[in-house]
């Protein structure tokens, strides 16, 4: 599964990057030192990261949906070059558009897509071979997604089938499209179209529809403020406390009046009802401080 087949962008200035370290290099350079373990490893690496076809029967294995574009052949480096010239080449002039952090978010989401359309394929269409038996590597389904982002927003822009042939980016776009659809259609033989289809279906809608995935990275706040609203309580706490909804005017003049008690009788005389409504007081005023 790769870009050995494809061709590549014509770089225009429009389009040059800053100095700044981009997601795109991140991203090679991730691909790439992943590619040199898993040859230091004979494979074995590339073994635990690879996405397998029964993953619905393997839910504890749901990461591989990401690691899986990050592991390349390693019989030859070419799976690798390719799928990286196409980040290098499409992924530049993409990031540049979105943003580094939404362009993190983007590929991932497309790599999980294109896995996820991949699982599908080989469980309801593997032509009765044990979905067990396959396995995805390659990252050419987040690839797919960026090279759509990248038609979108420049479908006149020249690029080169085979460094020769110059074209728009638009009529680039649908060759692959349909190149992978007859390859699905086919059958696949060690190459997944189907990936490859997922990715670049995701990436179209991704650009067309205007999606944004910052949602993502406020899951984490979420989970967070959700668990603030969780309270462990013991037994003995809270037993005679009001109503959650007590009126706050209503609990400071319950307070102001226990005070004036204290001071007139001291705190021996209080009954237990107001040493609740003190404690309660206390929480309430301490988490509004918070």
């Amino acid at each position: 599964m790769g870009f050995s087949d494809r061709g590549y962008y014509r770089y225009d200035n429009a389009y040059r990057p800053g100095s700044d370290w981009t997601a795109v290099i991140t991203l090679i350079i991730a691909n790439v030192a992943v590619w040199v373990l898993n040859l230091l490893a004979n494979d074995q690496f590339n073994k635990m990261l690879a996405l397998n076809g029964a993953l619905p029967e393997r839910l504890w294995e749901v990461w591989k949906l990401v690691t899986y574009g990050f592991a390349h052949a390693f019989q030859s480096p070419w799976h690798l070059a390719f799928n990286m010239l196409a980040i290098f080449f499409f992924g530049r002039a993409v990031e540049q558009v979105l943003g580094r952090a939404e362009f993190y978010r983007f590929y991932f989401a497309s790599i999980v897509v294109a896995g996820l359309a991949w699982v599908v394929s080989v469980n309801f269409f593997s032509g009765g071979i044990p979905p067990e038996k396959t396995n995805l590597i390659g990252a050419s389904g987040g690839v797919m997604a960026v090279l759509a982002v990248f038609v979108w927003y420049f479908p006149r822009q020249e690029v080169l089938i085979w460094g020769v042939l110059p074209v728009p980016a638009w009529a680039l776009g649908i060759l692959y499209f349909v190149s992978d659809l007859q390859g699905a259609a086919n059958g696949g033989g060690n190459v997944a179209h189907v990936a490859h289809l997922g990715g670049a279906v995701f990436g179209l809608l991704y650009a067309w529809r205007g999606w944004s995935l910052t949602g993502l990275a406020d899951v984490g706040s979420r989970l967070r403020q959700m668990r603030r609203r969780f309270k462990v309580v013991r037994p003995d706490d809270d037993v005679h406390s009001g109503p959650d909804d007590e009126d706050e005017v209503s609990l400071q003049a319950k307070v102001d009046a226990i005070l004036e008690k204290i001071s007139r009788s001291g705190e021996s005389s209080l009954t237990r009802d107001e040493r609740d409504t003190l404690t309660r007081a206390s929480r309430r005023f301490k988490g509004r401080s918070r």
